[in-house]
């Protein structure tokens, strides 16, 4: 078939096309510049670069004329700081053009629509009494995102979220989002002090499968839990010291109440600022000290995922980091939230 992608020269819309392509569909894209230097693109993808925010309706119409797919992987992440309330900032990259985008799409008779969405939206609804969406405007924001993507499912139009979580592996001349975490680790010279809990992750590669096997698998209107692979943050933290080359390096566990006051320090600073971040770090410190898993079989097995190799990709990543930080890397593109 063929397909429209917003963000088709991201980390993750360009693993998107890829498979899509490698699976026989065609794939045409608008994209912000710059393109990332030595970035792995399919040559097959048709390209364009521009602000979707800034064309028109009729513009986009002309790009989705013919399509029976798009892929929506763009907007912005939970790391994004604003003026209060930030919701708004997510309300407005992340909802308002997805809502728009949704409607041309149906007035132009596409068919199949997979949006990149948050795991945040699975433990939103998972653990109801923590009451996810009420504390964080970003995970806030990602449950109405699914509430917009959801009400235009019917029997002619099938959407498919897909509630993604930390996700490892790089794409050359782009920044991963995982600097700051390498950054982190690194001013902590003795041993590296984490809370409990761990995380679901999957490869670059496996989001990529996952975007293809929504669209072409996925009927009407659902949210798949993406997970592939469960760590806990030892294991996770014991494989980025290993790429750091301070293998041996102690993880010592700490309690959630020590953790809580390291975000207390974060909230303070961003109030003197006047800012506001997409998740309340003093309440979201319950959640990180969780174990926020996802098993293969909710979503990634459904829509055809396979088994990679995570620890590589978290080392790929943990080594682009390093060498950004040690300005061994050159013209480095920042990442746009996925």
């Amino acid at each position: 078939m063929k397909i429209f992608m917003i963000g088709g020269t991201g980390l993750l819309g360009s693993m998107g096309a890829k498979e899509l392509i490698n699976r026989g569909h065609e794939v045409k894209s608008i994209a912000l510049p710059p393109l990332p230097e030595g970035a792995d693109l399919p040559k097959e993808m048709k390209l364009e670069f521009g602000n979707y925010l800034e064309l028109s309706d009729q513009q986009l119409k002309n790009y989705m004329q013919g399509c029976e797919g798009f892929v929506f992987a763009a907007g912005i992440d939970e790391r994004v700081e604003g003026k209060p309330p930030v919701y708004e900032m997510f309300k407005k990259y992340n909802n308002d053009p997805l809502e728009r985008l949704l409607r041309l799409a149906k007035e132009c008779g596409v068919k199949h629509a997979v949006i990149l969405g948050s795991y945040f939206s699975y433990f939103a609804k998972k653990w109801p009494k923590l009451e996810l969406a009420k504390y964080h405007p970003y995970i806030r924001s990602r449950i109405d995102q699914e509430k917009i993507a959801l009400s235009f499912a019917d029997d002619n139009f099938d959407v498919a979220v897909l509630e993604l979580p930390y996700i490892f592996g790089t794409q050359p001349g782009r920044k991963p989002v995982w600097v700051f975490l390498v950054e982190m680790i690194a001013k902590m010279k003795k041993s590296t002090m984490w809370p409990k809990g761990g995380t679901t992750m999957v490869t670059t590669r496996q989001v990529g499968q996952a975007i293809a096997g929504a669209m072409e698998k996925n009927k009407g209107g659902n949210c798949y839990p993406i997970g592939w692979y469960n760590l806990s943050w030892k294991e996770f933290l014991t494989i980025v010291h290993k790429y750091m080359g301070c293998e041996g390096k102690k993880v010592v566990t700490i309690p959630t109440w020590m953790f809580k006051l390291g975000c207390v320090a974060i909230r303070n600073k961003q109030k003197k600022n006047g800012i506001e971040g997409g998740l309340n770090m003093v309440k979201f410190a319950r959640v990180q000290a969780s174990q926020t898993y996802i098993e293969k079989e909710e979503g990634c097995l459904p829509l055809g995922v396979e088994d990679d190799d995570i620890e590589k990709a978290i080392g790929q990543s943990v080594v682009l980091c390093k060498q950004i930080l040690d300005g061994k890397a050159q013209n480095i593109v920042e990442m746009k939230g996925e």
